[in-house]
C-alpha cells in the first residue's frame, strides 16, 4: 500500500504551511487523531449579514419524501451512479430503523442532466408537485444554481453532496440549502499542496468556464501564490467546455512551458488530456493535477489506453471503508467509483434526524435543525444509534460515513477530507496516495 499524508492541528489563515505535510505509516489507526504531531490549514469566510437560517414552519407529520436531482445524463452522468447508490441506501437504512415519525421514508428520483438542458428545472418542478420536503443534489454547482431559488421559496430543503463551489457559502439562500461536500476554499488549499509538494515552480491552470471551475481556479491561484510561486509563473486560462476542440488552449499551455499542468474540468477533460498527451505535455512528459471533477476511473476509460498513468489529483475522499462499499454494490453491483456516495448517504440521514429533532417534516422545519444535529451533542453513528437519542430529546452529533462534519452556519462542513488519487498504467485508480484535512472556520 503507498504511503499516506495527513495534514493535522490548526494553522489559521496559512496556506504558508503547504510544505509542512507530515509522512505516516500504512496504519489508518491514527489518521483522524487530531491531536496527532503534523499540521493543516484552516480558512475563514465572513458573509456579515448574508448567511440565512430557516425558522420552523408549520408542524407536517405526512411522510418524508425526499428527491433526488442528481447526474443520470450529461458531463457529471459518471458521478451518478455513487451518489444514486448512496441515496436509495441511507433511505433503506432509515426506514429499517423505523422511518421517520414512525413513517416510511419515500423516495423520488429524479435526473439532474447538466447546463446544456433544462432537465433540473423539469425534475424540480416535478418533484415539488408530489410534495417533496428533501432534494438532495444537485451535483453540478452550475445545475444548483440554476434551480436553488425555485427549491428554497417553495420551503423544501436543497441538500447536495457534491457542489463544491464557493459561491454557495454566502448564498441568499432563505437557510434551505445544505450541502455535504465541503467547499473549494478547502479544495483550492489541498490541490495547491499537491502541486507544490509535486515540485512544480512553473504552473498552468486549464479551468472549465463555471462557477466550479473558476472559483477552484482562482483559490488555487492565489494558495500557490502565498506557498511561494511568484505570479508570473503561474498561467490561468478559462475554456468553454462545450467547445469542439481544446487545441488552441493546449498549445498555450505548450508555449508556458510549465512544471505542472492542472485541469479543472469535467467529462471533456479526456479531449483536454488527449490532446496534451499528443503534443508531448501528458502525464507520461509533465506533472498533470485533476481535481474531484474529472479524478474517477470513468476519465480513464474515455482516453487511450497508459495515457494517465502517474496523473494526480484531489478530491473530497472519506474513508467510507470496504464494508460500506460492499453494501453500495449491493445496490448497485456495476459500480466503478464511489465519489459522493458517502457525501449522499450523509445527506439523507442528516434530513432524517433533523425532521425528528423537529418533530416536523415541514421542510423549512427540518431545514431548522439540520445544523444542530451535526454538532455540539452526544456523539452518534448510524440512524439507528442516533434515532432513540433523538425520541428522548437529547442534543446530537451526527458523525456520518464521511466523518466529523460539525457544519458551519452556513450549512457546510467545517471539515474538508481530501483524498490525493493517483492514475496507474492501466488508466485505473490505486489506492490515495495522500490524505489531507482543510479545516473551515465560518
Amino acid at each position: 500500500m503507498a504511503h499516506r499524508y495527513l495534514l493535522r492541528g490548526t494553522v489559521a489563515l496559512a496556506v504558508t504551511a503547504l510544505a509542512l505535510a507530515g509522512c505516516s505509516s500504512d496504519d489508518d489507526s491514527s489518521s483522524d487523531d487530531a491531536s496527532a504531531s503534523g499540521s493543516a490549514t484552516t480558512t475563514t469566510t465572513d458573509c456579515g449579514d448574508n448567511v440565512d437560517q430557516a425558522s420552523p414552519g408549520p408542524v407536517d407529520t405526512s411522510p418524508l419524501k425526499i428527491g433526488t436531482l442528481l447526474p443520470a445524463t450529461g458531463s457529471l452522468a459518471f458521478l451518478g451512479p455513487p451518489m444514486f447508490a448512496g441515496t436509495k441506501l441511507a433511505v433503506a437504512d432509515v426506514n429499517a430503523a423505523g422511518g421517520v415519525l414512525d413513517k416510511p421514508v419515500e423516495e423520488i428520483d429524479g435526473d439532474s442532466g447538466d447546463t446544456t438542458t433544462d432537465t433540473a428545472n423539469a425534475t424540480v418542478d416535478r418533484e415539488l408537485a408530489a410534495g417533496t420536503q428533501v432534494i438532495v443534489g444537485a451535483a453540478s454547482s452550475s445545475v444548483s444554481l440554476k434551480v436553488i431559488d425555485k427549491i428554497a421559496s417553495a420551503g423544501a430543503v436543497m441538500f447536495s453532496p457534491a457542489n463544491t463551489s464557493d459561491e454557495f457559502t454566502c448564498y441568499a439562500d432563505k437557510g434551505m440549502y445544505f450541502r455535504t461536500a465541503p467547499a473549494d476554499t478547502l479544495q483550492a488549499q489541498a490541490l495547491a499542496q499537491v502541486i507544490a509538494e509535486g515540485g512544480a515552480q512553473r504552473v498552468s491552470i486549464l479551468a472549465m468556464n463555471d462557477p466550479y471551475g473558476t472559483g477552484l481556479a482562482d483559490n488555487t491561484v492565489s494558495d500557490l501564490e502565498a506557498a511561494g510561486v511568484p505570479s508570473d509563473q503561474i498561467q490561468k486560462i478559462i475554456y468553454d467546455p462545450n467547445a469542439q476542440s481544446f487545441n488552441a488552449e493546449v498549445d498555450q499551455v505548450k508555449n508556458f512551458n510549465p512544471d505542472g499542468i492542472a485541469v479543472i474540468g469535467f467529462e471533456e477533460s479526456a479531449k483536454i488530456i488527449t490532446r496534451m498527451n499528443e503534443v508531448g505535455i501528458g502525464p507520461k512528459d509533465k506533472l498533470v493535477f485533476g481535481v474531484d471533477g474529472n479524478m474517477g476511473n470513468a476519465l480513464g476509460e474515455s482516453v487511450g489506453a497508459g495515457i494517465l498513468e502517474g496523473m494526480k489529483g484531489t478530491t473530497p475522499l472519506t474513508k467510507v471503508g470496504p464494508d460500506f462499499e460492499a453494501r453500495l454494490l449491493g445496490i448497485d453491483p456495476g459500480l466503478i467509483d464511489f465519489n459522493y456516495a458517502g457525501e449522499s448517504y450523509d445527506a439523507v440521514v442528516i434530513s432524517a434526524l433533523a425532521a425528528e429533532t423537529a418533530k416536523s417534516t415541514n421542510g423549512q422545519s427540518i431545514a431548522s435543525e439540520i445544523n444542530n444535529v451535526t454538532k455540539d451533542g452526544t456523539k452518534c453513528t448510524t440512524y439507528a444509534e442516533c434515532l432513540p437519542l433523538v425520541q428522548a430529546g437529547t442534543d446530537i452529533d451526527y458523525d456520518g460515513v464521511t466523518g466529523e462534519l460539525s457544519f458551519v452556519t452556513a450549512g457546510e462542513p467545517s471539515i474538508g477530507s481530501y483524498g490525493v488519487l493517483e492514475f496507474g498504467p492501466d488508466n485505473k485508480l490505486i489506492a490515495p496516495v495522500a490524505d489531507f484535512k482543510v479545516v473551515s472556520d465560518n
